[in-house]
């Protein structure tokens, strides 16, 4: 899984999978989720990120990881 900030436009996109999407649903106003051919998620889009979420900090509990990579 992979966090892609963009601030430019002020968006976050949350990967899934490395696979691309073939379609986007608007889940509500400016959260939009992209599917594989298979309808698996591949993504979200978060537009408006730091007015929606904290952004200043990153949490993970429990998760299994292997590696973790900053930057």
């Amino acid at each position: 899984m992979k966090l892609h900030y963009y601030p430019d436009t002020d968006s976050l996109y949350v990967e899934f999978s490395a696979g691309s999407g073939v379609k986007t649903r608007e889940v509500s106003n400016g959260l939009n989720v992209d599917l594989d051919v298979d309808d698996n998620v591949v993504g979200f889009d978060i537009d408006h990120a730091s007015q929606r979420l904290d952004l200043s900090t990153l949490e993970t509990t429990s998760l299994p990881l292997q590696s973790t990579r900053i930057g």
